[in-house]
């Protein structure tokens, strides 16, 4: 039997019976919706981030779509995000007829670059494409907010994007889908802009048995909202709709099901550092591969561990030979697909991304991964010739 990529089985052994409680005490009251368990995970995930309100919702998407919507985003607004991401993060601008602007990434970190941030939010401000690409039609367009990406379980450089962000008057929001439990100078992932989105898709550091999602903020009247958002756009009740607004609840089994996981994520996350911190010192002296690099101020959620390699298809080849699954996160820049093709970016306008892209791969990771497992992982690495 090959080596999995990610072990919920393991997990879930750990906790069946807390689960599986968990689920007939739903069963039992029958709230299938909004039941208690959606307040008491909010409560309790907003303790552990730090922030005064979470509202649950539907997936990590809509996270984020809640997350804009709150914030009015629509036509000829300009958001400025990564293109090295899974496309949700843009989607939901397009969605509201906004336009993504992509900022290439840092190199090292992967996250957006807070000095080609910098330059882009410059040159859309002067409408000068000299000075950073812009996509067409810049010319209309009004600079709104950010979306940084917390991408593989790291948080972003936040207080550089957030500057950026303060001295031009715009919003930010933190995509934490792959960085719950993360740590930024000793702050959650979830509490460092001024609202954060999550996923609970299963694959996720904290993931559910099903979509599910939830935002993160200090604002009263964000979250005030927000709650209506998810709503419908409900007002004082049922059938007062006070906005147009979307279907984003959370099943409250999803929601009884998080709770039993989260009792095991810091421990998870310390076993995950354990895992990262073990491939990194047998891949170190490595000349086919490039280990991640983690800033000193980030505390990593290690949701992938990802390598970079000229010889990302020999790897992949042969490690595949032995049972020995890989992904590639992400192969093709979100500024270069076709879903984004009116914006007529080319290639060359955002390199960095571009060559990550061509290079990248990740291996198996999960707290669960046996060290004789990732020796055996990174000798195949280390032994191509």
């Amino acid at each position: 039997m090959g080596i999995p990529f990610i072990d919920l089985k393991k997990q879930q052994a750990r906790i069946y019976e807390k689960i599986v409680g968990n689920i007939k005490k739903v069963l039992a009251h029958g709230q299938y919706i909004m039941g208690p368990e959606i307040k008491t995970l909010e409560e309790t995930l907003a303790g552990y981030v730090g922030v005064e309100d979470a509202i649950a919702c539907s997936s990590g998407t809509d996270a984020l779509l809640m997350a804009l919507m709150a914030y009015d985003v629509g036509p000829k607004d300009a958001i400025f995000t990564t293109p090295f991401t899974f496309i949700a993060t843009a989607e939901v601008i397009a969605l509201l007829g906004a336009t993504p602007i992509f900022v290439d990434i840092d190199p090292h970190t992967f996250n957006i670059d807070p000095n080609m941030l910098e330059l882009a939010v410059k040159a859309l401000k002067q409408k000068k494409s000299d000075i950073y690409p812009l996509p067409d039609g810049y010319e209309h367009l009004r600079p709104k907010g950010i979306i940084a990406v917390d991408i593989f379980g790291q948080p972003a450089d936040y207080n550089r994007i957030n500057s950026v962000a303060s001295a031009n008057n715009l919003f930010v929001i933190e995509d934490a889908a792959q960085a719950f439990g993360a740590e930024y100078n000793g702050a959650k992932a979830g509490s460092l802009t001024d609202i954060a989105a999550t996923s609970f898709f299963p694959a996720k550091p904290l993931g559910g048995y099903g979509d599910g999602g939830m935002v993160f903020t200090n604002s009263p009247d964000l979250a005030e909202k927000m709650r209506s958002i998810r709503i419908h756009g409900k007002g004082s009740y049922k059938y007062d709709n006070i906005r147009v607004g979307i279907n984003g609840r959370l099943d409250t089994i999803q929601a009884a099901i998080l709770l039993a996981k989260f009792e095991i994520l810091p421990e998870e996350i310390e076993l995950r550092c354990l895992v990262a911190d073990r491939y990194t010192k047998f891949l170190s002296s490595s000349d086919k591969a490039s280990p991640p690099f983690v800033s000193k101020e980030v505390k990593s959620a290690w949701a992938q561990y990802s390598l970079l390699s000229t010889h990302r298809d020999e790897i992949i080849k042969t490690l595949s030979a032995s049972s020995i699954p890989t992904a590639i996160y992400y192969p093709i820049p979100l500024h270069m697909q076709a879903a984004f093709s009116r914006l007529n970016y080319k290639k060359g306008d955002l390199p960095v991304s571009e060559n990550t892209c061509e290079t990248i791969f990740s291996i198996p990771m999960h707290p669960y991964l046996d060290i004789k497992d990732q020796r055996h992982i990174a000798d195949i690495i280390m032994n191509i010739v």
